[in-house]
């Protein structure tokens, strides 16, 4: 293999953001070349800006006024001395005439040629193109703008319900809509042209037969600029949501060594007759598994994927490199026969989603980010602590990778590492991700498109009081010994000292889960003859926060632990913590020095630091990890779970104002439709208020019949989280 490149690549603009753009950074680095982010205003202080070596602004917040304005990203290539663009993945990577304009103007492009990039990027004409080709397709009818109501029945008809309603360009589960029912067919082509329009700048959109259960299949192949293709096995990508992968695995485990070459030949003379090179994915529907198991053509990925970690993993190969490499001008150096599978690679998208309320985009600033140290996955993020999750863009926080020799090792390697990652600040589908990999259907290889729906896991867990009792006793403990060291008064006493018969010392605390629901405890704790705490946990007395439980306390020199046969006492946890087993690692200084007025004063910022404590309860013993964030508590552990803590007020707020018959924005978006007005009659399940955030749209539906007594939303409002859209008085 060649390492002198035929044309200097020694500065590379990367035109994306996130972690796609670090990931690139990563490999670029590794091959001595300089990097170059672009960013919009609300992306100025992302890791990914300051990880490049050179930044430069593209103006505005939103996706069309920044990653998409091709003029800016040209332009800040030209003022970069940039040698070559990236695309990564999105915006502007499957978009020809932005590849054709990043060669006119003299820089080199690490993608595919932009007349494969146009042929692949219209769907209609990329099915027409793989049926030339004699790679099996799925009957489909293109959606025209002057296309009656009536010719747009017959179409659906034509190809058979239920029926995919799909935008022509993009992909990313976006502008797409399942139709079981042709009342339906209308709405689902306008909400999907308009999604298509948002995302892709391309309204265009066709109708598709719709397979319920089929496996998502996808091949990567390489190509250079010499003629030399290969394929680098396959990709299963089936566990999905909104259309929408969130865990991929390779190789698939319903792919036999006959059917990989069969694919594989498929995937190759696909992009063959497109006159492809660089790195792309040819995607296939595949149902059955065996030797002689169907597939049907789904799409050509002219671009890196999100989940080419995967297949990096069991090949050996940098896609990226490769990607550099072949824009440079040189050949791959190796054929088919030299490529192989070592073990196997699973991959999970950590996203800032509500699984408990149909995995619903969620925003917030990241107040907690320690990835696993142990087992050893790898980690592609775009998130740092005090990141901020917004709504102008997709709501990924990493990909979580895990490599083993077997399928079973990567799959619970990476729960592991799921649940060992701390993170806080923002509602994920962590647990939801982990509770995927270990259910007796993913580990059997029974991965299907419909598996969430199919299987019925729990999307969340509900906040079980085990876990936020454990977590409560943990902050407990944590807060006393920190406050403890801080003292200014007899620090040289042991905490909890008494020398008087007193109460126990109480913390009031309310715990909140990734689920639904929370939970108000009260923790009553003392300090041991022996050096131990013992600590009761106990449902929170609305009467007396601040009291401790109404229960007989132990005498000082009862150590046991456990929980008590009373059934009287059924809510109330015991806790013993072991002596000397609290360690405490503070991040940032207990005060900081400002300027307020043209003076310098001291001023006490909100806590934050990290902390570990051994705890035994019932004859168990493990380590939980605490970590306080502002006013949030947050802990991890074997007993614990993932659950936020937040201290209780001595004077809590006034409950917030409530309206019956409120509906409310289910997250922060923008107001796209509005279809009602006070006074209108609406029935259960009636669309009331059509809102888009983060490129996805969501319907607010009435809950019941009844009538319209208030509209407070508007087209074009941005709302926040809980804010009042609608006002709906229930029929008697």
């Amino acid at each position: 293999m060649s390492n002198t490149y035929s044309r200097p690549l020694r500065r590379l603009l990367v035109a994306n953001r996130g972690e796609i753009a670090r990931r690139v950074f990563r490999t670029a680095r590794s091959m001595g070349i300089s990097t170059v982010a672009v960013y919009s205003e609300g992306d100025a202080e992302a890791p990914f800006v300051t990880d490049a070596d050179l930044a430069v602004p593209l103006g505005g917040r939103s996706a069309a006024e920044s990653y998409l304005a091709i003029d800016n990203v040209i332009a800040a290539a030209v003022s970069s001395e940039a040698d070559a663009v990236h695309p990564g993945y999105g915006f502007l990577s499957e978009n020809a005439a932005f590849a054709q304009t990043v060669i006119d103007a003299g820089l080199i492009w690490v993608g595919p040629p932009p007349a494969a990039i146009a042929a692949m990027g219209d769907k209609l004409q990329a099915k027409e193109s793989m049926i030339a080709a004699g790679v099996p397709t799925l009957p489909s009818v293109p959606v025209t703008d002057d296309m009656s109501s009536g010719a747009l029945l017959a179409a659906a008809s034509e190809v058979g319900y239920p029926v995919l309603v799909k935008a022509s360009a993009g992909g990313g589960g976006k502008g797409m809509r399942i139709v079981d029912d042709p009342d339906a067919l209308a709405d689902a082509v306008a909400a999907a042209r308009r999604e298509a329009a948002g995302a892709f700048g391309d309204d265009t959109v066709f109708l598709e037969r719709y397979l319920p259960a089929p496996r998502h299949v996808e091949i990567q192949v390489l190509g250079d600029t010499h003629g030399n293709l290969v394929h680098c096995f396959e990709r299963e990508c089936s566990i999905q949501r909104r259309h929408q992968k969130v865990i991929e695995e390779a190789p698939s485990p319903a792919v036999t060594p006959a059917l990989r070459e069969r694919m594989g030949a498929a995937a190759v003379a696909a992009v063959r007759t497109i006159g492809y090179y660089s790195a792309g994915t040819v995607e296939f529907l595949l149902e059955g598994s065996g030797d002689n198991a169907e597939f049907w053509f789904l799409e050509v990925n002219t671009r890196l994927q999100v989940e080419h970690p995967v297949t990096e993993e069991i090949t050996g190969l940098d896609l990226v490199r490769e990607q550099i490499r072949i824009a440079a001008g040189e050949a791959l150096g190796y054929g088919q026969d030299e490529l192989s599978i070592s073990g196997h690679a699973v991959e999970a998208r950590l996203y800032a989603e509500d699984p408990a309320h149909e995995f619903l985009p969620q925003t917030g600033t990241v107040e907690l980010w320690a990835p696993a140290a142990d087992p050893p996955a790898r980690y592609d993020s775009g998130i740092e602590v005090g990141s901020v999750v917004g709504t102008e863009f997709d709501p990924m926080l990493a990909k979580v990778v895990m490599a083993a020799p077997t399928r079973a090792e990567a799959a619970l390697g990476l729960a592991s590492a799921l649940d060992r990652t701390r993170l806080g600040g923002v509602v994920t589908n962590r647990d939801f991700l982990s509770a995927v990999l270990r259910s007796e259907e993913f580990l059997a290889g029974d991965t299907t498109t419909d598996f969430i729906d199919r299987t019925g896991l729990a999307t969340s867990s509900p906040l079980r009081g085990q876990f936020a009792h454990a977590a409560a006793a943990a902050v407990a403990l944590i807060s006393q010994a920190r406050n403890r060291s801080q003292a200014t008064a007899l620090g040289f006493m042991t905490s909890g000292y008494r020398n008087s018969v007193m109460p126990d010392e109480v913390l009031p605390l309310t715990a909140i889960g990734q689920g639904p629901g929370e939970l108000d405890v009260s923790v009553s704790y003392r300090r041991q003859r022996d050096g131990s705490f013992r600590l009761r946990v106990a449902p929170l007395r609305a009467d007396a926060p601040y009291a401790p439980p109404e229960i007989d306390s132990p005498s000082d020199g009862d150590s046991g632990g456990g929980q008590s046969d009373d059934a009287a006492q059924a809510e109330i946890t015991e806790f013993v913590v072991l002596p000397h087993s609290i360690q405490i690692h503070p991040i940032v200084d207990d005060h900081i020095r400002t300027d307020a007025g043209g003076g310098v004063t001291d001023a006490p910022p909100a806590e934050e630091f990290d902390a570990e404590l051994d705890v035994e309860t019932g004859g168990l013993r493990g380590t939980w990890h605490v970590s306080r964030r502002g006013h949030n508590w947050y802990v991890t552990g074997p007993l614990a779970g993932a659950v936020m803590l937040q201290e209780r007020s001595r004077f809590p707020d006034p409950d917030a104002e409530t309206v019956e018959g409120g509906l409310v924005a289910p997250m922060p978006g923008k107001v796209l439709i509005v279809n009602v007005a006070p006074g209108d009659d609406v029935s259960e399940g009636q669309v009331l208020v059509v809102m888009e955030a983060m490129k996805m749209e969501h319907q607010i539906t009435a809950p019941a019949d009844g009538e319209v007594a208030e509209v407070r939303a508007h087209v074009g409002d941005q709302v926040d989280n809980g804010e009042l859209l609608v006002v709906i008085t229930a029929d008697p």
